[in-house]
């Protein structure tokens, strides 16, 4: 399989031969599983205080051969009360369906949340991602505007890691016609539900990724263009070629970085 290498004013330059991972069978199952996984990873243990809800006097008072503070024959509930002063019987409290009670089944911090995965399958999900960005079907499915673009991948010769300023980039990135994806990018949308109360109010495209083989002035550059992000080939996984487990994310790949997967998955 031909891929063309693009200059940095959208040009082509010449032609290079994709490595064999860009013909991985497409397997949406462990793509999903290997994303999950690794988001299970930031998951934090969620319990309650064992105490709450117990904080209280209260106490069952029941028992039929003991007439004082006694909550048969009352017309009263026989749930723990609390204690009053004079031998009073207050609100209940202790049980799940009282006010200030305990939680019925609060979550345990011993429960087990993160997913795991098979190292071959994990890897295989990499390469699976990987191929999913040259499937024209799967970037429009996922969202993306590239209805302009014939030919995936989209790879720039490596002069494109040189640029340090965002306007470069800019220009860099509307000259290969990307100009619906970046105003997809910048969209931004107020979240549905209680998430807004809860430090996360908005929620933003995930537009292109780029790959390059090193780090260089570029990621400072890309950090100013919303929703795009950039990684270097040896870190790569499942969640960021495949965002929520979907894959077909639209990818711009260096020509060095082809170089570095071909050593990687050989």
């Amino acid at each position: 399989m031909k891929a063309k290498v693009l200059a940095i004013d959208g040009t082509k330059s010449k032609e290079i031969s994709l490595p064999d991972i860009f013909n991985e069978d497409f397997r949406p199952d462990l793509i999903r599983r290997a994303s999950l996984a690794l988001r299970s990873g930031a998951y934090q243990a969620q319990g309650v205080d064992p105490d709450a809800g117990f904080r209280t006097s209260a106490a069952f008072f029941g028992r039929r051969k003991k007439v004082f503070r006694t909550t048969n024959n009352r017309g009263i509930s026989r749930l723990p009360r609390v204690k009053l002063s004079g031998g009073g019987l207050g609100e209940v409290r202790r049980v799940p369906q009282s006010k200030g009670g305990r939680t019925a089944h609060p979550p345990k911090i011993d429960k087990i949340l993160v997913e795991k995965i098979n190292d071959k399958e994990r890897k295989r999900a990499i390469r699976s991602a990987i191929a999913a960005t040259i499937n024209h079907e799967l970037v429009i499915k996922r969202g993306h505007k590239i209805g302009h673009l014939k030919e995936l991948p989209l790879v720039l010769e490596d002069k494109f890691n040189d640029l340090k300023k965002t306007k470069d980039v800019l220009e860099v990135l509307k000259k290969l016609q990307l100009e619906a994806e970046l105003a997809r990018g910048a969209t931004v949308t107020i979240r549905a539900g209680r998430g807004t109360m809860r430090g996360r109010p908005y929620r933003r495209k995930r537009a292109g990724l780029i790959v390059t083989d090193k780090e260089s002035g570029l990621f400072k550059a890309l950090k100013n263009i919303p929703g795009f992000e950039i990684r270097v080939a040896k870190d790569l996984n499942a969640d960021i070629l495949a965002p929520g487990g979907d894959a077909g994310r639209l990818t711009i790949y260096t020509e060095s970085s082809i170089s570095q997967l071909e050593k990687m998955f050989r």
